[in-house]
């Protein structure tokens, strides 16, 4: 359990330090942290000119102590992120690579 607590507040931490990096005012960047289901998003919200600014840039879950990356629309990559924190490739699974191919990474297949 105190694993899942520090894969949390990692996680919570890197949303909210990528929040802060929105370049336009007329964009929102909203966290989402669901931790009684273990659930992370990082959302864009807002209006450009007359077109609406609406996307998940990083959505994270954990599911059964392994952190799965759902969506990850950063340049670095949010798994580099984790690494650098500690966390282990087999602890993370790239859950947007599609299971076939996930062997070939060294992150978790599941």
């Amino acid at each position: 359990m105190a694993i899942v607590n520090e894969y949390r507040e990692h996680i919570q931490n890197l949303l909210a330090e990528h929040a802060k990096l929105v370049w336009d005012k007329r964009i929102q960047a909203q966290t989402i942290f669901d931790t009684e289901r273990d659930n992370y998003q990082l959302v864009y919200v807002g209006w450009r000119n007359s077109k609406q600014v609406y996307g998940t840039v990083l959505h994270l879950d954990i599911i059964d102590g392994k952190i799965w990356i759902q969506q990850d629309g950063t340049e670095i990559g949010i798994a580099n992120k984790l690494l650098e924190l500690g966390v282990p490739k087999q602890n993370i699974v790239l859950g947007f690579d599609p299971p076939k191919f996930r062997h070939y990474t060294d992150f978790a297949v599941r």
